[in-house]
């Protein structure tokens, strides 16, 4: 009986085998599989930090965003509430200078009844000094100053009695002062410039026409028809050549640009007259009429109605005495002055007198 032969090929399983047996190769395998399991285990939980940690930096990417576009959200907010704040001081420095403006006239309306009516009374003759200065207006004055003195006899205050008196006298001055109808002199003036275009010119005046006379009903149908004949011719030649008596002897002959001008000249001269009235200036007012009425008679149609009415407006005029002098308010203007600054001392000495005693 042939004994088997062993070979080669079943050697080594029996090797590993014995060696799988040994408990060094044992405990080898068993650590490297502890080893490449943790080794796993940590590459998974560096995978999970690492997404972890990039999505923890996606979130604060988008904070930060977040963050900046609140920032951005904040400074327009601020900007914007800065301008509000900029309109709310301006519209409260206004209510303040409106609150300082309403406690002046506060302070203006709340004064004492008398310093109202100094200062009405002042007012009033200041009007009237005005009104005899700049434009002699004697009744304007006096209307001023009679008011003024009914607005103190109202107060019944001692010492206005003095203004009161000043102001009597200075009323009766006026109404003694002549020549007062300045207002009335000035338009009978006005009122010959207004009809200085529509005055005839003296060149332009015609004679007047004849008017036949009609023939009688009562003439008989036999009258001589020659003689009838021959007074028509004689009519009829008369009309060719008339002589009429003319006041001047050598009418000024103009131009329709110098008679523009001759009427412009005129109303300057009236106008002249006038402010020398309001002047009082009578050498000036006297002279100005002269030559107005001089020009009408020398360039206008004399027996024109509205000629005339003109040259005895001017004549009276010129008989007027205009170089008068008007009684200053001076004095009175000057004690209602004094009333109004001797009561603003004393309300001023009695105001330090209360802060000193505070």
């Amino acid at each position: 009986m042939e004994t088997p032969v062993q070979t080669d090929s079943t050697r080594p399983p029996s090797r590993w085998r014995d060696a799988w047996r040994s408990p060094a190769l044992r405990v080898l395998v068993v650590a490297i599989a502890v080893v490449v399991a943790q080794w796993a285990d940590t590459r998974m939980q560096v995978t999970g930090l690492q997404q972890e940690l990039a999505r923890r930096l996606a979130d604060g990417d988008a904070v930060a965003r977040e963050g900046r576009a609140l920032a951005r959200q904040s400074h327009e907010a601020l900007a914007t509430v800065q301008a509000k704040l900029g309109v709310l001081e301006a519209r409260l420095a206004e209510t303040q200078s409106q609150a300082v403006a309403l406690e002046a006239m506060y302070q203006e309306l709340s004064s004492t009844r008398d310093e109202r009516v100094l200062a009405e009374v002042e007012q009033a003759v200041v009007i009237a000094v005005q009104q005899l200065q700049f434009a002699g207006n004697v009744e304007a004055a006096l209307i001023a100053l009679q008011g003024a003195e009914v607005r103190l006899a109202r107060s019944a205050q001692p010492r206005f009695l003095p203004a009161r008196k000043l102001i009597a006298r200075d009323i009766e001055r006026l109404k003694a002062t002549p020549g007062a109808n300045i207002t009335g002199l000035s338009l009978r003036i006005e009122s010959v410039v207004a009809v200085v275009d529509n005055l005839p010119l003296a060149y332009e005046q015609r004679p007047k026409a004849d008017t036949a006379k009609p023939a009688s009903d009562s003439t008989p149908a036999s009258a001589d028809y020659w003689r009838e004949l021959g007074a028509d011719v004689w009519r009829e030649l008369r009309q060719l050549v008339r002589i009429e008596r003319i006041d001047h002897g050598d009418p000024a002959l103009l131009s329709p640009n110098q008679s523009f001008f001759l009427r412009e000249n005129l109303k300057l001269r009236l106008l002249n007259a006038r402010l020398a009235l309001l002047q009082r200036d009578g050498a000036t007012f006297r002279e100005e009429i002269r030559q107005s009425r001089e020009q009408l008679d020398r360039y206008f149609d004399n027996r024109a109605k509205p000629v005339q009415a003109a040259q005895s407006t001017l004549k009276a005029l010129a008989t007027t005495d205009v170089s008068f002098d008007l009684p200053g308010l001076a004095e009175t203007l000057t004690a209602l002055r004094n009333l109004k600054f001797a009561r603003e001392r004393n309300i001023g000495g009695a105001g330090g007198a209360g802060v000193l005693g505070k």
